[in-house]
């Protein structure tokens, strides 16, 4: 708009106005942007309960371990998985799914094993860390599940808030709730 054009027809005390106003609808459509930003940011965040695949396509087990985790088919997802690690062993994401399967299906030894596994090749991946403190939950080690929420804590982007972040903390005060 041309300020100059609006300041010789309404005057330089009308201009103020105008450029104020201009100015105050501009922080307000700054602010609803950055509104918007902020909560795809966050729904992308929620709706990562499972490890995203990582820029290359996933493998076809990979991909069918997922299918059958969101389906509560925990048992063919122990079996899909199982060959992705075998295919992949260096897969974090593998790794932490099959352990989360194993989990679901009482195995806590292979789930552990699997979960250390993927923090072992990424010392950060918030879903190991949150799957592996809901395990230690399950084996009533509540010191142990602690450590993972410290470590979840250092591994959110967000000034250590992350959805894992939440949901652990969320298990960890049922857990407590549950035990008065």
């Amino acid at each position: 708009m041309d300020f100059g054009t609006i300041g010789a027809k309404f005057g330089d005390r009308e201009l103020g106005f105008v450029a104020r106003y201009f100015e105050e609808d501009s922080m307000s459509r700054l602010f609803s942007v950055l509104c918007f930003v902020i909560l795809l940011l966050s729904q992308s965040v929620a709706l990562a309960d499972l490890p995203e695949p990582k820029g290359k396509s996933e493998s076809a087990n990979v991909a069918a371990g997922r299918t059958a985790i969101e389906a509560k088919d925990f048992k063919t997802a122990v079996g899909h998985l199982t060959k992705a690690v075998q295919e992949d062993p260096k897969n974090a994401d593998a790794q932490s799914m099959l352990g989360y399967s194993y989990r679901k299906v009482g195995t806590f030894d292979k789930s552990m094993e699997h979960y250390q596994a993927a923090l072992k090749l990424d010392s950060n991946h918030r879903s190991a860390h949150e799957y592996l403190g809901e395990l230690y939950l399950d084996m009533s080690q509540l010191a142990n599940a602690e450590k993972q929420l410290v470590s979840l804590k250092k591994a959110c982007p967000f000034f250590g808030k992350c959805e894992e972040y939440d949901d652990l903390k969320k298990a960890i005060d049922a857990y407590k709730a549950k035990k008065k």
